[in-house]
This record gives C-alpha cells, structure tokens and sequence, in this order.
C-alpha cells in the first residue's frame, strides 16, 4: 500500500476510528510503540543514550566476551533512531560510537578477521558522508581524529583504508 493510498484511506475514517487504529498499531508493534513514545515526549539524548547502551553491548556484554558482535543489529539501532528525525549532530555521535565501539573491541581482543574490518571501514565512510553533508566536520574533527588515531592499533590496513576515507572529506 502507497502512502497516498493510507492517506486516501485515513481520511474516510472518522476521528475514533483513526485513535483505534493507532493504538491497534501501538500494541502491535514495538517499532510503532517506541516511535509513538518519541513522537510525543522528544527526548533525543535520552534515546542517544539509551542507543549506545544497546551497541555497546554488542560489543561488552555484561555477561562478558561477546565473540562475534552483531553489525546488522548496530546497523538497526543507528537506522532506527534516523526513523525518529533527530537532530543530525545525534545522529553523527552515534554513527561515529559504532566505530569507536569496533575499534575498542579490537584493541581489547586483538585482531579481526578481515570481514570484520570492511564492515567498519564501510560504516565510517557511511558516518563521513553524513557528517559531511551536514556540515559537522568541525564539531567532530577531534573525535574523528581520535578514532584515528585508535584505529592504527588495529591490523589488516585499517587505519589506512580509515584515513583515506575521512581526507576524501576534510
């Protein structure tokens, strides 16, 4: 179904009628809970907050070693919370601890396998766009300079697919 056909569709219903289809869909999914929550008590570094604590514990978990950190659920959480329309520079702080998170991980562990490297390589360059699109470079210079510097403790060229990334913005 389009969005033109939702609209078409909602527009027929009567005022009770859209309420009970929005709290049909607030209990039926936890996506559409969670938006609807944000949606009527913005509170964007709380949800920054409460995102980081979910991809560090991809990384750290509480229970210990965590051998194999899941990027698609790192990737989830980062795209769920663009779905909430936060500001940008909420958005950058998170793209950018998804990487440091993976670098830590290394430092910590030791050395990855290769796979491993490209998937943060890729999300950097996905982080430097964003970054640079919206024109918080300068905000993030010392973190991004930072990361980089972590990074060059990492193997299988790391560091230097990382630093040819961010010159292609700077």
């Amino acid at each position: 179904m389009s969005k033109a056909k939702l609209k078409k569709y909602l527009q027929t219903l009567s005022k009770e009628q859209v309420i009970e289809v929005m709290l049909e869909l607030y209990d039926a999914r936890k996506e559409a809970k969670d938006y609807l929550e944000f949606y009527l008590t913005p509170d964007s570094k709380a949800e920054l907050e409460k995102c980081k604590k979910t991809i560090r514990q991809e990384f750290f978990p509480t229970r210990g070693f965590s051998e194999k950190p899941s990027f698609a659920k790192c990737r989830k959480v980062i795209s769920d919370f663009q779905k909430l329309k936060t500001e940008p520079t909420y958005v950058a702080d998170l793209m950018l601890f998804y990487i440091e998170q993976g670098c830590e991980y290394t430092v910590t562990f030791g050395d990855m396998w290769e796979q491993y490297y490209i998937t943060l390589e890729n999300n950097f360059d996905k982080a430097m766009k964003f970054i640079f699109m919206h024109g918080l470079l300068a905000q993030y210079y010392e973190r991004i300079e930072k990361l980089l510097d972590n990074a060059s403790n990492c193997g299988w060229g790391f560091y230097d697919t990382l630093s040819e990334i961010y010159h292609q913005y700077r």
